[in-house]
């Protein structure tokens, strides 16, 4: 019983100290929102155009930096179609994925659709200073709220816009 009460603490140390780790590399891989990045004007594959300070007044905003060479990606993005599909605020950047219709090609043969704002030479996730794909943030009445690096599950984007709102 001892030795089992030890390796419970043990385990709990160590799942403390990996959420630690990865909280720290949250931060250290944070993107750094631009000046005035909320009245940009942005317009997707389809069209739209609008600046991410209109599409977050009334409910947060996931702003999802993927790319179609990206691994992680491959695991991320069906999430975000799904929540796109759900009703869910998203927005994504296609980073250095090549032009509108080879995105659109893309996204037609993996069977996702969602909003995409293409960014064929990195120029907007330079400003963003993103540097790991994908890179989930969320805005909130035009301010960055939260964001995150690497693979993300559907029910953490979930949960990320819900505190986001609360």
């Amino acid at each position: 019983m001892a030795r089992l009460k030890r390796w419970g603490r043990e385990i709990a140390l160590l799942l403390l100290m990996l959420a630690g780790i990865l909280f720290a590399m949250d931060l250290w891989r944070a993107p750094q929102a631009p000046p005035a990045f909320d009245t940009q004007r942005l317009t997707t594959l389809d069209g739209a155009s609008f600046s991410l300070a209109q599409r977050s007044q009334e409910r947060p905003l996931l702003v999802y930096f993927w790319a179609s060479w990206c691994g992680v990606c491959r695991y991320t993005t069906p999430s975000v179609a799904k929540l796109a599909a759900q009703g869910g605020n998203v927005l994504s950047v296609a980073l250095r994925s090549g032009d509108d219709q080879q995105v659109a090609a893309w996204l037609a043969a993996k069977r996702l659709s969602l909003p995409v704002v293409n960014d064929p030479a990195g120029e907007l996730a330079a400003r963003w200073q993103v540097g790991v794909t994908p890179t989930f943030v969320i805005i909130d009445k035009g301010k960055v709220v939260q964001s995150t690096t690497g693979w993300t599950s559907y029910w953490g984007m979930k949960l990320r816009l819900w505190w986001a709102a609360w």
